[in-house]
């Protein structure tokens, strides 16, 4: 029955979300997870089911339902026979998180084995890393504080009130807020008041100190400046003495220029009427020529330009790089993990909603119709958030569809929350890469849903070390690997041990990327990547590889060749 096949189905996803969690799943985080994953609520009622808990009771082969030290209900997974080398990985992993050492680059100086190789691994096993932050939370704590500073004890209340949404720091790999603040200790201050401890932004600390230098400097031209008004208001009283002298002789002009002032009188009601004649004609020709006004579009708009992508990385190097949206194991995006690069990203949000806020500088770049088409390059404003944007095809009169640039998405937004982008914010390449896994294809054709279930919970919200393979028709293909476990934790090698991939040693090209890339379609390549425009980006987990005779390098994983 549909009900049996659903639920078959379900076991699979909830065994591979609780596997991939060590400390287990409350009821609610994996109603949380599952939602977040799967996009849609745990299907209770079309299972004949009134709660989480009475549904996972019966499934007493997958899930082991645990008390917690406060008495709450823990749900744990019961590895089968395809699963249990996953869970003994899971099992392994390092509760404490250490920060990358200077060693990173020396540990991950390891070689591509060839297939002489008698090294069971692929690399030695590199530093775990701490966990990481996106982007777009690291701006919106920064805007947090942007206005004030404020206490840690509020922070949990003024973020649930100025975004709607708790602030889950847990589910990007955080144990503690300090963990958190630790992370973004460059540009977050803790001051510690007789109130507790204060968050500070670190740029609003330097304006302080600035502004009191200002001040400092108005006060003593504020002085200055009264004492020339002082000297101004007498020298005016003296001037008032002069001008009432003056004013007697005017008086006497003055009656002399009555008398002209009437027969001029007479000349300019005559000039008045002629000036009626000529207006009524005017307005009588504006009436057949008259056409509506078309808007004026800023001279600083982007209107016929495009993005352009990163430089291509060099082949068999080490990447830190973070997974943002995934599709499937076949078709995913990735930003490069390094200070500089992040940066940027989050200066230019800044700077786009500190611009586009202005209501005046937002309805400067209002886009007329006649500019939102497909392929027009443009910035969209999301949650208080200005995002670039590629107008995808348009929906109807209210909605188009757009691609985001910078973190690999599609979306269905409203016409009006269009902008035209100005020239400055072109200069930043698209930030997200499109990505396949390297050697990997689906055991039955297309992923299925446990599948991409997996892939999703292995690359949420984690440093990973990516491998690069090769880029084929504008998509790069890599290895991913999780490091922060006592054995690295290959993607392509636990997928193909639960069952859902193939490895076939060679890159099939996407099915996913064939039929929609939009990255192909919108932005501009930044060179040729078979020429010398290859360039090697200065990330502290990128190693070149020693020099190998062979031309491909050959992977082994738990001492078999792929």
């Amino acid at each position: 029955s549909k009900q049996a096949q659903l639920m078959e189905v379900l076991k699979k996803e909830v065994r591979a979300m609780l596997i991939a969690a060590k400390a287990g799943l409350t009821p609610e985080q994996l109603e949380e997870q599952y939602m977040a994953m799967v996009c849609k609520p745990l299907p209770l009622h079309d299972l004949g089911f009134q709660s989480t808990l009475e549904l996972v009771t019966q499934m007493p082969e997958v899930v082991r339902i645990c008390s917690s030290k406060n008495g709450g209900l823990i749900l744990k997974a019961i590895a089968d026979d395809s699963t249990k080398g996953i869970a003994r990985l899971v099992a392994n992993q390092k509760v404490k998180i250490r920060k990358p050492s200077k060693k990173t680059a020396t540990k991950a100086n390891a070689t591509f084995p060839t297939k002489n190789s008698k090294n069971p691994q692929s690399f030695q096993t590199l530093s775990a890393r701490t966990p990481v932050l996106p982007a777009t939370m690291k701006a919106e704590l920064q805007d947090l504080l942007s206005s004030s500073p404020l206490l840690l004890a509020d922070l949990d209340k003024a973020f649930l009130r100025r975004f709607g949404r708790v602030f889950q720091y847990r589910q990007y790999g955080f144990l503690s807020v300090f963990e958190v603040l630790r992370s973004m200790s460059d540009s977050i201050a803790i001051e510690q008041t007789k109130a507790g401890s204060l968050l500070v932004l670190r740029k609003y600390l330097a304006s302080r100190i600035e502004q009191k230098e200002v001040l400092q400097g108005e006060v003593e031209e504020e002085e200055v400046l009264q004492g020339e008004v002082e000297e101004e208001e007498v020298s005016q009283g003296e001037a008032q003495e002069e001008e009432m002298s003056q004013g007697e002789a005017q008086e006497e002009e003055m009656s002399q220029g009555e008398a002209q002032e009437e027969e001029m009188s007479q000349g300019e009601a005559q000039e008045e009427e002629m000036s009626q004649d000529e207006a009524q004609e005017e307005e009588m020709l504006q009436g057949f020529e008259q056409f509506p006004p078309t808007p004026e579009i800023p001279p600083d708009a982007v209107q016929d330009r495009s993005l352009c992508s990163l430089p291509p990385l060099k082949r068999r190097c080490l990447v830190g790089v973070i997974v943002e949206f995934i599709v499937s194991p076949s078709q995913f995006y990735i930003h490069i993990c390094s200070r500089e690069a992040s940066y940027k990203l989050q200066d230019l949000m800044f700077e786009m909603r500190h611009v586009y806020s202005h209501k005046v500088a937002s309805d400067k770049y209002i886009m007329p119709e006649s500019a939102v088409r497909p392929g027009q390059l443009c910035c969209v404003m999301v949650s208080k958030w200005w995002y670039r944007v590629i107008i995808h095809r348009v929906i109807n009169d209210q909605e188009v569809e757009v691609f985001y640039a910078d973190y690999g998405h599609l979306q269905i937004v409203q016409k009006s929350w269009l902008r035209f982008l100005k020239w400055h914010y072109l200069k930043l390449p698209a930030q997200a890469i499109p990505c396949s896994l390297a050697w990997v294809k689906p055991v039955e054709g297309t992923w299925s849903s446990a599948a991409v279930l997996l892939f999703k919970h292995l690359c949420r919200f984690k440093e990973l070390v990516a491998i690069v393979d090769e880029y084929v028709d504008g998509v790069l293909y890599l290895f991913l690997c999780d490091t922060s476990t006592k054995e690295d934790i290959y993607f392509h090698s636990v997928l193909r041990d639960m069952g859902y991939a193939d490895v076939c040693g060679e890159n099939i090209p996407s099915q996913e990327f064939e039929e929609l890339n939009p990255s192909a379609l919108y932005v501009q390549p930044s060179g040729k990547q078979g020429n010398a425009g290859v360039v090697e980006p200065d990330l502290r987990l990128q190693q070149e590889s020693r020099d190998s005779d062979s031309d491909t390098a050959t992977l082994k994983l738990d001492g078999a060749e792929l």
